[in-house]
C-alpha cells in the first residue's frame, strides 16, 4: 500500500477526482484505527518519482491540508498491506495525536539564503588587518607557503562566522510570526536553509515580511522563500 497521509479519523476526506500515485483512479481508501485514519492506495508496481505521481502525490495532501491538520508523508512510503497500516496506527497513536494537534492550523515555509561570495570577502579583508595583511603579501603569487595557507585558513573562518550571525539574524526576524522553526544543512552555496510552522492566518503576513527582508538586505543577497507547503520537516 503506498501512504499518503495521517489524519483524525474526522477529517474530511474530499478525495473525489484526485489521481493516485501509479495513476490508478478510483482506488484511495483510508485505514482507519480509534481516533486516527491513513489515506492509502494500492502501490504501483515500479514507484519512480515521476512528474505526475509527484504532482498526484502532493495534490491530495494539499486537499486534505485544506481542511485540517494532516501528519503528510513524504513520496514513496510504502506499507505491505492494510494490517501493517493499522499496526502502525495502533502503537504510534498517542504521537500521532500530538502531532495533529501541534499542527493544527499551520502551514510551512521554507527560506533558503546565500550571500554573493565577492561581497562577503570583500567585507572580510575591509574588516580584519590580518586578512588584508596576508592578502597583500600573497597577492600575484607572493609570499611564503605558510602565509597562503593562514590566509585561507582565516579567511575560511571569518565567512562561516559571518555567515552563521547572518543566519541567526533572519531566522530571529522572522521567529515572532512562527510557532516553530527547524534548520537543515544548508547548500554549498547558501548560508541559510530554515523551515517555519506558521499559522495559516498569518501566512499572508509571514510571506509579507519575507518580502521586506529580501529587500532590506539588498541585491548582494539571495533570499528564496517557498510556501505554504505541506508541514513536512514538522510531522516526524
Amino acid at each position: 500500500m503506498y501512504v499518503y497521509a495521517i489524519t483524525s479519523a474526522e477529517h474530511p476526506l474530499r478525495l473525489d477526482g484526485l489521481r493516485t500515485v501509479g495513476g490508478l483512479a478510483g482506488s484511495l481508501s483510508t485505514v482507519v484505527h480509534g481516533g486516527l485514519a491513513a489515506v492509502v492506495s494500492p502501490a504501483p508496481p515500479e514507484l519512480r518519482p515521476k512528474r505526475r505521481d509527484l504532482a498526484a502525490h502532493q495534490a491530495l495532501q494539499e486537499r486534505l491540508m485544506a481542511d485540517g491538520a494532516v501528519l503528510p508523508m513524504r513520496f514513496g512510503m510504502l506499507a505491505p498491506d492494510d494490517a501493517a497500516v493499522r499496526t502502525a496506527l495502533e502503537e504510534n497513536g498517542a504521537e500521532y495525536t500530538r502531532r495533529l494537534a501541534e499542527l493544527h492550523g499551520t502551514t510551512e515555509f521554507n527560506l533558503k539564503a546565500a550571500r554573493a561570495q565577492d561581497d562577503l570577502l570583500r567585507e572580510v579583508l575591509d574588516e580584519s588587518d590580518e586578512a588584508r595583511r596576508l592578502n597583500e603579501r600573497t597577492r600575484d603569487g607572493n609570499g611564503t607557503y605558510e602565509e597562503r595557507v593562514a590566509l585561507g585558513e582565516l579567511v575560511a573562518r571569518q565567512v562561516d562566522a559571518r555567515q552563521r550571525l547572518l543566519a541567526d539574524q533572519v531566522v530571529l526576524q522572522l521567529s515572532g510570526l512562527a510557532r516553530a522553526q527547524v534548520e537543515a544543512a544548508p547548500a554549498k552555496d547558501d548560508f541559510l536553509n530554515v523551515s517555519f510552522l506558521v499559522e495559516r492566518a498569518r501566512a499572508r503576513e509571514f510571506t509579507e515580511a519575507g518580502q521586506r527582508l529580501a529587500r532590506d538586505y539588498g541585491e548582494a543577497y539571495d533570499f528564496r522563500l517557498r510556501g505554504p507547503l505541506p508541514p513536512y520537516s514538522f510531522a516526524a
